[in-house]
């Protein structure tokens, strides 16, 4: 466009000057070898344009001329180029879509038209194309060739990277990929490894200050920076709670400071306080934790904040913790456990029952059950409240990747993951179905119906017995009606089961209070297995 407005402006300028000479006539005189030349000055104007355009015109001639060479080369060049780009485009597609025939084709296309010097993508393409053959060794050799040009070294250590986790080798791929975070720092794949890294042998301080370089580099938000960072800390906090306290400390705090809703973080701070006699900072953090979200830890750290306490001070501050969260089973659990270790059983009773309402979870059971043993010693109402443990939902639990864990970990112990540790109420109990061939041909078989209350005694069958063969149909209703279970857990059926008469008087066991009223309220008939 400015080449354009140029020229128009060029044209105008010479028709203005022709058209001023045209209204100003006049002539001009060359003398020349004794000759005198007169013409008219637009006739001389129009002559020395022309002398300028034709000297032009041949300038270009020569010029197009003396070029000529090179001009074609750099054409059938050029041709050359877009024919070798072509193939790459058409080979990188072919690898992206996995066929490894016609990415090595074009690979080898390629690589006539373009020199491989000039363009690293052949280096790329030939070896996807290898991968695609299952020539893992090849591929390996050009990704550790690329390390050598540095345009190319994040890519091979990348390839190297991903072989590695195809092999199995965590510590070659880890290798590759500490390489690559210290000169890339912005690849999520690089990072996310070399955390795992460091995290893995207790280099808490390196782990750290990638965490600080992925959050400069945008690589992650604040948030998420701020929980790794809390994590971490908290980890260190707990590593150095033996051998330096002071420091395990700052880290503990500084971890509450960046994630307060944080259970670990809030008791690894507690903790390191109650050691350095802060009695009243730690339990401050720890009631700002239990205010976000009760967790048992904080309780049992709170209400222990002070060995000297007496029970009945445990009890108080127990008490102290549910009044900051009414309503809620951890505060009724912990106030429940603090009155059973303080022989107030009316209000422990009172408290466990709470949390049954609330969530009815094995803990809760388990905890009534030994508050009615210290109680009343009912045998029979404390095989009741633990067959209903076994039954009820499990308590929450760390759980990472299938692992349920007591202790709060800062990675997984199966991925390696940070923070993979979440506090949930584990998977539910599997029934264990035991294949029918699988028990031994004179293995006696106990099943047992509940129906609400328990309308027939313990059934043993004997397979082995004259006159117990199932055939057809009865069979079929055997197998759906009764649970086989193995000998061992046969052995462990009372001695005078078999002697139970069929009479209703003997239905239970005379200290068995039978079955809870809530339980009543379930009409439809349900199975379970004794052992």
């Amino acid at each position: 466009m400015i080449r354009l407005l140029a020229f128009l402006i060029v044209v105008f300028a010479l028709g203005l000057g022709f058209a001023w000479l045209a209204d100003r006539p006049g002539d001009m005189v060359v003398t020349f070898n004794g000759y005198q030349y007169q013409v008219s000055l637009m006739v001389a104007a129009v002559a020395v344009v022309a002398v300028v355009a034709a000297v032009m015109i041949v300038w270009w001639l020569i010029k197009s001329l003396w070029n000529s060479p090179y001009t074609i080369s750099r054409y059938f060049r050029v041709r050359r180029r877009d024919r070798g780009y072509q193939a790459l485009s058409t080979g990188m597609i072919a690898a992206g879509a996995g066929d490894g025939a016609l990415a090595r084709k074009k690979t080898k296309e390629a690589a006539k038209l373009i020199r491989s010097d000039q363009e690293p993508l052949i280096h790329l393409l030939e070896a996807q194309a290898s991968l695609l053959e299952g020539d893992h060794e090849g591929a390996r050799q050009k990704f550790e060739s690329m390390l050598d040009d540095p345009e190319m070294r994040l890519l091979g250590l990348r390839g190297l990277y991903l072989e590695a986790e195809r092999l199995g080798d965590r510590n070659a791929a880890r290798h590759y990929a500490g390489r690559a975070a210290a000169v890339a720092p912005q690849l999520a794949w690089a990072a996310e490894s070399t955390l795992e890294e460091l995290t893995a042998r207790g280099d808490w301080d390196g782990a750290l200050k990638l965490v600080e370089a992925q959050k400069s580099t945008r690589q992650i938000e604040r948030d998420a920076a701020n929980r790794r960072r809390a994590v971490l800390l908290t980890a260190k906090a707990q590593s150095l709670a033996d051998s330096d306290p002071a420091a395990a400390r700052t880290a503990a705090i500084e971890a509450n400071r960046l994630a307060p809703d944080f259970a670990p973080a809030a008791v690894a701070a507690a903790a390191a306080l109650f050691k350095q006699n802060d009695v009243r900072k730690g339990s401050k953090i720890l009631e700002t934790a239990w205010k976000a979200e009760p967790h048992p830890e904080i309780a049992e750290l709170y209400t222990h904040a002070r060995p000297g306490d007496a029970v009945l001070d445990r009890l108080n501050r127990a008490k102290k913790l549910q009044e900051m969260k009414k309503n809620h089973t951890e505060s009724s659990m912990t106030v429940a456990r603090a009155a059973l270790d303080a022989q107030d059983l009316s209000t422990a009773r009172r408290e466990a029952e709470a949390a049954i309402r609330m969530d009815r979870r094995e803990g809760a059971y388990l905890l009534l059950a030994d508050i009615e043993e210290a109680e009343t010693g009912d045998q029979g109402k404390v095989r009741q409240l633990l067959s209903k443990a076994v039954r009820a939902p499990r308590d929450p639990a760390w759980v990472a990747d299938g692992i349920v864990s007591e202790r709060w970990a800062p990675v997984s112990p199966v991925t390696g993951r940070l923070d993979a540790f979440e506090w949930r109420a584990p998977m539910e109990r599997l029934g264990q179905l035991i294949d029918s061939r699988d028990v031994e041909p004179d293995a006696p078989v106990v099943a047992i119906e509940a129906t609400g209350r328990p309308e027939k005694p313990v059934e043993v069958i004997d397979h082995a017995a004259p006159g117990n063969e199932a055939t057809g149909k009865d069979a079929e209703s055997r197998e759906d009606h009764v649970t086989p279970v193995t000998a061992a857990a046969f052995a462990a059926v009372p001695a005078d089961a078999e002697a139970v008469e069929p009479a209703e008087e003997l239905a239970r066991l005379p200290d068995d209070p039978g079955v809870d009223p809530d339980d009543e309220a379930e009409k439809s008939p349900r199975r379970f297995r004794l052992f």
